[in-house]
């Protein structure tokens, strides 16, 4: 029952990470109906302007903060630039521009910040540790998940209780209608992506100090997203969290039980499986068939 206990709890540390990664991909995806494929490398960027930042001397908080920011602006940017444009395309256009934005920054950060792998420092220490009960947790495990927690109630708080937000489910349940009634829809969605963006980076700086930090850090961390969110419903942010401490902990327990060489192949079994029995995911909607 201990063993148990700690695999749960080591997947919920990593699944509130997941949990991050997903909420940017369906904040996106419900809003603007484009899957960012280019969403990893843009956590990626934030923790490295962060790092850079924090050699420069700035305090942890300011540095993190930067490389948010930072984050936030690539993103709104690479949608006003490349996305908004192609927006009425095809589907197969949108995703090679999600794609080739991804390759661009992946190249960008190896020519900025090298391909060698990077200590993250963190003020939480991963050798200090707390004890509850059986189960044993470090403190940079504890604290990058209350981190998480922490942002997923602020996330939501500014969905349903901010003008900000309001405008954001408006433009994400009818953007012709919200336009009528006077929602700035091309501001909102600029806003949208910038929030993914922050969230992503916020991801990407919590993951550092335990990945290490490199142009493709994020590749892994992705996809486990990505599966969180389509497990979850690509349209729902509650079902992305869920998805992503479900996912974390199943992976956990898999990895535990049965063989961790292929603990990173779950993640495929879960996509895969959720299309073929559930396509809109635990709390999405029903796909409607048009005829």
């Amino acid at each position: 029952m201990t063993l148990a206990a700690q695999y749960v709890a080591n997947g919920l540390a990593s699944g509130g990470l997941y949990a991050l990664v997903a909420l940017g991909i369906v904040l996106l995806y419900r809003s603007s109906r484009v899957l960012n494929f280019a969403h990893g490398d843009l956590c990626t960027l934030g923790a490295f302007l962060a790092l850079s930042a924090l050699q420069a001397g700035w305090p942890y908080a300011a540095s993190v903060a930067a490389g948010l920011v930072g984050a936030g602006l690539a993103s709104a940017g690479f949608y006003q630039v490349l996305v908004r444009p192609v927006r009425e395309g095809t589907v197969l256009g949108l995703v090679i521009t999600t794609l080739g934005f991804a390759l661009f920054l992946g190249g960008f950060m190896a020519w900025v910040w090298g391909t060698d792998t990077k200590p993250f420092p963190s003020p939480m220490s991963d050798v200090r540790v707390y004890r509850l009960g059986g189960v044993v947790i470090s403190e940079l495990t504890a604290g990058s998940l209350a981190a998480a927690l922490v942002l997923v109630a602020l996330l939501s708080l500014l969905v349903q209780r901010t003008p900000l937000g309001l405008a954001m489910r408006a433009v994400a349940q009818n953007p012709v209608a919200a336009q009528l009634l006077g929602v700035p829809a091309r501001r909102v969605l600029a806003a949208t992506w910038a929030l993914a963006g922050m969230l992503g980076a916020s991801a990407g700086v919590l993951l550092a100090p335990v990945l290490l930090l490199d142009p493709f850090m994020m590749l892994d961390p992705f996809l486990k997203g990505f599966a969180a969110a389509v497990l979850g419903g690509m349209d729902s942010l509650p079902g992305a969290v869920v998805g992503g401490l479900t996912l974390g902990v199943a992976e956990s327990l898999f990895a535990g039980y049965v063989s961790v060489k292929f603990k990173a192949t779950l993640s495929f079994l879960v996509i895969v499986a959720v299309l073929l029995l559930k396509p809109e995911g635990l709390f999405g909607r029903p796909f409607e068939r048009r005829v």
